[in-house]
């Protein structure tokens, strides 16, 4: 009865939706994209992942100790013992016992959040070591210990679900476990990652595509400075950098660089003076400069920036190249922050939706590929623009020339689309 009635109802919904999929173009999103996408995603959570649980129970242990050892050090910075994990606890220590300056007040109190504890940590050690306290307390509890209880004891393999429906950008998200969350850049984040395993005689195949957003920037706004460094395989974020300091790009400095890049992701995700003075640690005066300077080398990516603001603004959404809309009615909010918020989804909406309608069309495209050449290597897992697949021995050559072939053709940019790619004994050696 349940089941017919699903069947029952979708069928109705049906004849309710169909004619606003042809009247508001929405037909071939869906019916090239998201719906053979399901199938694929069916078959890639049928599939699973293997982990090594042995070396999670290792690296539990580990974590217990390291655990341990912090609570000491924040016990000491304290002067006294008092439970971590308690907020109420840690507002009396911070507060105050320390005096430190509170930042933001709470229904319990005054906030111990990540953005405040960041904060504190420049006036107090004790902030750091809580905030680290927290990561891995965290990691080991989500991924470390609850990975080996979430092995299906029929297949031996961890099976996600992927969500088509959950966020706003279109990008997939995965659930019980979310596995795109593992931090990649923290330490233990990359230990996790080195636990997920190919079946025996395989290995893994990681394809990232290369700065794919920026890149899309490139072909949406059609800035020719960032055309030329794309076409010219040139390190954009370098490119930036040379020109906002007006230096040659071989003298380009470690920390211009690292400016340079914050400000080119910033501006894609409509960070402000005040956004990007906090993010590198400048004056806001300085920050304002950085910007004002950055624009005037890439007047196409504000035009871009100023023309996707006026077009939700006229329309009240903002679109993807293949026309995935994400509603913003907000726009037109007489609330400042609202507003802004909302001006700032119009420019990264283009954007980081149309990198999601890529990754799509090219999961669609290699798992057709697949199936055709009759292949034992499947697709196994989706992290926003990274693609894992777990490859039978002997098939490397013939999933890697896939894979890159139909990563990089899945969407016809104005500048070439880079894929970069591993193998490895483990996800962590695949995409070190």
């Amino acid at each position: 009865e349940y089941s017919c009635e699903d069947a029952d109802y979708t069928m109705r919904l049906r004849r309710v939706f169909e004619a606003s999929l042809v009247s508001l173009g929405f037909e071939r999103l869906f019916h090239e994209i998201e719906m053979p996408l399901c199938l694929v995603l069916a078959r890639m959570e049928r599939e699973g992942v293997a982990i090594d649980a042995g070396s999670l129970e290792e690296l539990s242990v580990s974590l217990a100790a390291d655990l341990d050892l912090l609570t000491r050090r924040i016990h000491e910075a304290a002067g006294e013992e008092f439970n971590v994990n308690s907020n109420r606890q840690l507002q009396r220590v911070l507060f105050e016992k320390l005096g430190l300056r509170a930042a933001r007040r709470t229904k319990t109190g005054f906030s111990t959040d990540e953005e405040v504890l960041t904060e504190l940590a420049a006036s107090h050690p004790i902030a750091k070591l809580v905030l680290e306290h927290r990561q891995l307390s965290k990691l080991r509890s989500t991924y470390v210990e609850a990975l080996p209880r979430l092995v299906n004891a029929e297949t031996g393999r961890i099976h996600t679900s992927f969500n088509q429906t959950v966020t706003a950008t279109g990008r997939l998200s995965s659930s019980d476990p979310n596995l795109q969350n593992i931090p990649i850049r923290a330490e233990l984040g990359r230990r996790i990652r080195a636990a997920f395993v190919p079946r025996r005689g395989g290995a893994l195949l990681d394809a990232d595509y290369s700065q794919i957003e920026l890149r899309i920037v490139a072909h949406l706004s059609g800035d020719e400075g960032f055309v030329e460094a794309f076409r010219e395989g040139r390190d954009i974020h370098a490119r930036t950098a040379s020109r906002i300091y007006d230096v040659p790009e071989e003298r380009v400095t470690s920390e211009m660089r690292s400016r340079a890049k914050t400000t080119n992701f910033g501006v894609i995700y409509g960070m402000g003076p005040r956004g990007l003075a906090k993010q590198l640690g400048l004056p806001l005066d300085e920050a304002k400069r950085f910007i004002d300077e950055y624009f005037e080398k890439y007047p196409g990516v504000k035009a871009f920036i100023d023309r996707s603001i006026e077009e939700a603004r006229s329309r009240r959404y903002a679109e993807t190249l293949l026309g995935r809309r994400r509603l913003l009615p907000e726009i037109e909010s007489e609330d400042g922050m609202t507003r802004s918020f909302a001006e700032r989804i119009a420019i990264n909406t283009p954007i980081q939706g149309t990198a999601a309608d890529m990754i799509k069309i090219a999961m669609i495209r290699i798992d057709a590929d697949i199936a055709e050449r009759g292949l034992a290597s499947r697709m196994i897992l989706q992290v926003h623009d990274e693609l894992v697949f777990d490859v039978a021995g002997g098939e490397r050559g013939e999933m890697e020339e896939i894979v890159k072939t139909r990563m990089e053709a899945a969407l016809a940019l104005a500048v070439p689309v880079g894929v970069d790619m591993g193998f490895g004994a483990n996800w962590l050696e695949a995409h070190p």
